[in-house]
């Protein structure tokens, strides 16, 4: 019966051992006591012997060496074929889904004419406009909010941004009010500053002469003088 306590257990044994370029192994057993050991000469007194491993010649473990390269390179092929396989098989997919993208029929265009959105806005356009209508000196502020809200939702997002996009091409037209011809007041009437004995003189330098006592010529004929208010 072999003790737990063996030296070298036999895959650690052949683990380390197969480093070893040409080395026996031998499997040596104590008949007294059982315990086995390894070695890579000859076993001691009367140990039970058993070759494990022969001895290799140069060209054995050449011929080993070379089928061991010959293997990880054959490795190395078959991961790089799979890898080129999974790259042509993922561009396989993106075409195909690229493809299906391109062959795919266009989503029909939503009605937002028939919309219960574009029938509220519409007439709420409506009633804006009447009353601007009835009274066109009154400013209807909403009116054009309004207007705006109903080409929304009447035409929808893309045919919204089209009309203002045109609307923002559209040349702006400015109506200039035209000028109101300012009335001509009549000329201030002259007010007398002073007076001689034979005749009277105005603010603007002009002279009267004195008809009688207190009397002047005047515009509508002669007026009597008060208070430096004549000429009349």
């Amino acid at each position: 019966m072999l003790r737990a306590h063996v030296i070298l257990p036999w895959v650690l044994c052949t683990g380390l051992l197969a480093a070893s370029a040409q080395a026996q192994v031998v499997r040596c057993q104590d008949p007294r006591t059982g315990q086995v050991t390894y070695t890579d000469g000859e076993c001691s007194g009367g140990d039970k012997a058993r070759e494990v491993q022969a001895r290799k010649s140069a060209e054995e473990l050449a011929q080993e060496r070379a089928q061991a390269a010959e293997a990880l390179e054959r490795k190395q092929q078959r991961l790089e074929l799979e890898k080129t396989r999974q790259e042509a098989e993922t561009a396989r997919l993106q075409a195909q889904r690229q493809r299906e993208l391109l062959e795919r029929p266009p989503a029909p265009r939503p009605n937002y004419a028939q919309s219960p959105q574009c029938q509220a806005s519409r007439r709420q356009w409506q009633t804006l406009n009447e009353a601007q209508t009835r009274e066109p000196m009154v400013l209807q502020p909403g009116l054009e909010a309004a207007q705006r809200q109903m080409d929304l939702d009447c035409l929808g997002p893309e045919g919204y941004a089209e009309m203002e996009r045109a609307r923002a091409q559209r040349p702006q037209v400015v109506v200039v009010p035209t000028a109101r011809p300012r009335p001509t007041l009549p000329p201030p009437r002259p007010r007398l500053t002073h007076c001689s004995e034979f005749q009277c003189f105005d603010d603007q330098g002009k002279g009267y002469p004195r008809a009688g006592p207190g009397r002047l010529p005047g515009p509508d004929g002669t007026c009597r003088s008060a208070g430096g208010r004549a000429p009349c």
